[in-house]
């Protein structure tokens, strides 16, 4: 029981953290499940999360799985709803809010601030996601012709996701 109380802890302030989405959070995500808490290695973290990149829908439902390897079933239900809930009630209030501050002289000087500190903490995210995820040049060399790829035509994300999935079980198998 104790576990499920620090599971939901865990996420409900992870919820927080979600400005920009959730690379946002992977650094404390990391921080809290791998060096405090010990329930994964980093990469298993790594794992849940890139099988969350590939699901579709938001990718941080891998919250679940998080909390399914920790607790099972308790532990899934609890890390959802301790993540998907207290965001969803702040950005209510927060939305409606926003709405009757519609002609608030700050309004626009807020919205950049927070739009600069959604950017500083998604790159801060793929820092350290890249720092686990990039362990020898061949992987190094994987990302930097996936991210070109990406940023140089139209193709559809799906596409190199699978391919690096079926890249990888290939190696895998040899």
């Amino acid at each position: 029981m104790k576990q499920l109380f620090e599971i939901g802890g865990v996420f409900a302030y992870l919820s927080l953290l979600t400005v920009g989405g959730g690379m946002a959070a992977f650094p404390e995500l990391k921080d809290l499940t791998v060096n405090i808490h010990h329930w994964l290695t980093f990469p298993e973290l790594i794992h849940y999360y890139s099988l969350g990149q590939l699901a579709p829908g938001p990718n941080m439902m891998m919250v679940a799985s998080v909390g399914a390897h920790v607790a099972g079933l308790g532990g899934a239900a609890v890390a959802l709803v301790a993540f998907i809930l207290p965001t969803g009630l702040l950005t209510f209030a927060v939305g409606r809010l926003w709405v009757r501050l519609e002609h608030w002289p700050w309004r626009p000087a807020i919205q950049r601030g927070l739009g600069s500190v959604a950017v500083g903490l998604v790159l801060a995210g793929a820092i350290i996601l890249g720092r686990g995820a990039l362990v020898s040049p061949f992987y190094v060399a994987l990302a930097a012709v996936v991210f070109a790829l990406l940023m140089l035509t139209k193709v559809n994300p799906a596409w190199p996701i699978v391919a690096s999935g079926l890249l990888g079980i290939a190696l895998y198998l040899v």
